[in-house]
């Protein structure tokens, strides 16, 4: 059977050059990064290199990236890292209704803590209004996160224009960054945002390692309190190995950022092409021309997406978004950009990667469009 993989937004694979990279550090460079002999230093040195890779392709300092176990710590340290903190008095926290679990369920946290919570919806483009942040703010809010591109539709959110509105109002800034990193440009500088998480298996690095941006000044609490590992910030020995490979793929993702953008983009767009010339009334969600270059959310009209699927084993991609792909309901994103439950149900993302060819777009188009045509009929 000849898999197609496009669902590079629920995972990405380990690039050769990559683990080749990390090899070393599981069988000869094996030391403690803390110690202080040769094999220490070694690994000390290799995670030095690797914060380095991060922090140029985030447009940041190196003292300002924290490693961390993956994008779901990253958004749970930059949330409850702020709110902990002994001194915190404002109580006030602002994201949206489109956000992954890893921000949304840190956020129910914090209400059961008493910390008040808002929610900002979304156009049906699946992009948040700058002016529905600016009212949401108030007098107490701390911080307002709001996810740098959808992991759904690929919407891309106006993350400049939020943190400007937050800077006037003396509010900090935080920026899920999961599935843009590696696709379109992710400086901080130029975003404006204060805290960016960043997960390494988006972005063909391991699985189990990622990395917070923290500006210089910004203060949080951590959530594991031990030897004082990472500045402080995040306590526990490093994962030597894998953040060798988040630094490896972060080097890989600044030099051919332009060029893969440019080609996966082209892919997308014939995807697109054929499949709607094959499909009737074939939907695209939220489709603009600011959208991730690689992701394509498409709904196939009167036929459930899961049935559609079940007759394509070979074909691997997902029915929203691949967190939520256990559950009948429509997503909190689909649901908030208006639609409908029975439109949902034939709903199917496409995500293509960095090794996705155009063989694999025309057979994954005729596949997808032969499974439709044999169910409507």
């Amino acid at each position: 059977m000849r898999r197609i993989y496009l669902d590079y937004n629920a995972t990405t694979p380990v690039l050769a050059t990559t683990l080749a990279e990390m090899e070393p550090f599981f069988v000869r460079h094996f030391g403690n990064p803390s110690s202080e002999h040769v094999l220490g230093r070694a690994a000390a040195e290799a995670i030095e290199d690797a914060r380095e890779h991060v922090a140029m392709m985030l447009g940041a300092m190196s003292g300002e990236i924290v490693f961390t176990s993956g994008g779901t710590e990253s958004n749970n340290f930059a949330i409850k890292g702020l709110f902990l903190r002994p001194d915190q008095k404002k109580r006030h926290f602002v994201t949206t209704r489109i956000e992954h679990p890893a921000i949304s369920e840190p956020a129910r946290f914090l209400k059961r803590m008493g910390v008040d919570v808002t929610l900002v919806g979304c156009d049906a483009r699946g992009v948040v209004d700058p002016e529905a942040v600016r009212d949401a703010i108030r007098d107490d809010t701390a911080l307002v996160s709001v996810m740098h591109a959808n992991n759904e539709v690929g919407a891309i959110q106006p993350i400049r224009e939020i943190a400007t509105i937050c800077r006037q109002r003396g509010v900090l800034v935080h920026t899920d960054a999961a599935q843009s990193v590696g696709k379109i440009p992710t400086d901080v500088g130029e975003l404006g945002v204060d805290l960016l998480s960043i997960a390494g298996h988006k972005l063909y690095a391991p699985k189990g390692v990622g990395a917070l941006y923290v500006r210089d000044g910004v203060v949080l609490e951590p959530l594991l309190h031990g030897a004082g590992h990472e500045h402080g910030l995040r306590a526990g020995t490093e994962a030597t190995p894998s953040i060798v490979g988040l630094g490896s793929a972060a080097r890989l993702a600044t030099r051919e950022l332009d060029a893969n953008r440019e080609r996966i983009a082209k892919l997308r767009n014939q995807l697109w092409e054929q499949l709607s010339a094959q499909v009737d009334a074939l939907q695209w969600n939220g489709q603009s021309d600011n959208l991730l270059p690689n992701t394509l959310s498409v709904n196939f009209p009167r036929v459930a997406a899961r049935d559609i699927l079940a007759r394509i084993p070979e074909l691997c991609v997902s029915t929203g978004a691949a967190c939520h792909s256990g559950s009948t309901k429509p997503s909190a994103t689909l649901t908030a950009m208006g639609i409908d439950e029975a439109t949902a149900r034939g709903t199917i993302r496409l995500s293509l990667g960095w090794l996705t060819t155009p063989d694999e777009i025309e057979h994954a188009a005729d596949l997808l469009a032969e499974a439709w045509f044999q169910l409507k009929a």
